[in-house]
């Protein structure tokens, strides 16, 4: 019994013996690593990664976009470097001084409405003979000065169409390379201050006509009222016509 309880228990420290060896045998070192990869994980990762390069690469573009409108804004804000005004108001005094150059009979309502009166009004029928000549000499200069400031009138009209041209041929040029807005609107009121130019050029040239067409037309009218007292005067008993000896060739 003994030697049977010894067989026994060596049987079963040999079996307890094995396990123990193999585990210790095939145990990993202690120094080891063992590398894990997770294909969700490294998914998630790349798709944030992308997420945000696209955020940088939208507020980068957000930036561009700001930045184009400044300079947009800038241009638009940029004045028009170029400036007809000064030829255009010279062109209008010149016009305005021939017509402050009228002569006799000006371009003024309170001396127009007193000449007037004078010199066109009814003709006094107690005035002499020199008196009848001087008035019509006088409406008759009135008559010639106002077709000579007429024409005074359209020659500086004429002259002023070459400045118009040029300053014409800037302001398009400058509306055409306007950069802005702000130009491109200060170009267009300047042909439109052109435009006033030569209105006002047309305005003194009707003016300047009209005035030497109604002296004119108040001449004829005059005359025609001087003539018939002239020749009432004739047929009038006592002051026309007097019948008397003439002697011709000294004889």
């Amino acid at each position: 019994m003994t030697f049977r309880r010894s067989r026994a228990l060596v049987a079963a420290a040999a079996l307890l013996t094995v396990p123990t060896l193999g585990t210790v045998a095939f145990a990993p070192p202690a120094h080891s690593w063992r590398v894990v990869f997770d294909p969700s994980n490294y998914a998630q990762n790349v798709l944030t990664a992308a997420r945000t390069l696209e955020q940088i690469n939208n507020q980068i573009v957000q930036l561009q976009n700001e930045a184009q409108m400044l300079i947009n804004q800038a241009r638009n804000l940029a004045s028009l470097p170029y400036s007809a005004l000064q030829q255009l108001q010279q062109s209008v005094q010149r016009t305005q001084q021939l017509l402050q150059e009228a002569q006799n009979i000006a371009f003024d309502v309170q001396q127009i409405d007193q000449l007037f009166q004078q010199q066109y009004g009814n003709i006094d029928l107690s005035a002499s003979e020199q008196q009848l000549v001087a008035g019509a000499r006088s409406r008759w200069q009135n008559t010639v000065g106002g077709l000579q400031d007429a024409l005074r009138v359209q020659a500086g009209v004429v002259g002023n169409i070459e400045t118009n041209r040029a300053q014409m041929s800037a302001l398009i040029g400058q509306s055409q390379g306007a950069t802005g807005a702000l130009q491109t609107a200060q170009a267009g009121n300047q042909l439109l201050a052109l435009q006033a130019q030569q209105l006002s050029d047309l305005t003194a040239v009707v003016a300047a006509n009209g005035r030497a067409i109604a002296l004119s037309e108040a001449e004829r009218t005059a005359a025609v009222e001087q003539g018939r007292i002239q020749r009432q005067r004739f047929l009038t008993p006592g002051f026309g016509y007097q019948p008397g000896n003439a002697r011709m060739f000294n004889n």
